[in-house]
């Protein structure tokens, strides 16, 4: 979970996806049409790839799918449904606000 962490860490707006999976695809796309620049990381291509989703996995309780997973000031927020959840309510442009991803 370190390597995790660190990497969620570099940027405003971190997402944990695979380049299979439409929701990470939707997530991703979330985010980018609210402003913010995310950083990706697929997990499907990356060498520990799968050390960081079991990693991801134990951090979510066991959810399943484990992707996407979205860190946004280097605090989990959580799956696809929180985020959806955040940004319906409109809560995630404030967290991004915050987080300083988006100024607007």
């Amino acid at each position: 979970m370190d390597l995790v962490a660190k990497m969620a860490a570099k940027k405003a707006v971190v997402i944990f996806s695979k380049s299979t999976c439409c929701m990470c695809h939707a997530i991703e796309r979330l985010f980018y049409d609210q402003g913010a620049s995310p950083e990706i990381h697929e997990l499907d291509r990356e060498s520990k790839g799968k050390e960081m989703e079991s990693a991801l996995s134990k951090t979510l309780g066991g959810c399943s799918p484990t992707v996407p997973v979205v860190f946004i000031g280097g605090k989990l927020i959580g799956s696809a449904n929180t985020v959806m959840t955040l940004h319906l309510n409109g809560s995630l442009k404030k967290l991004l606000k915050e987080a300083g991803a988006i100024w607007l």
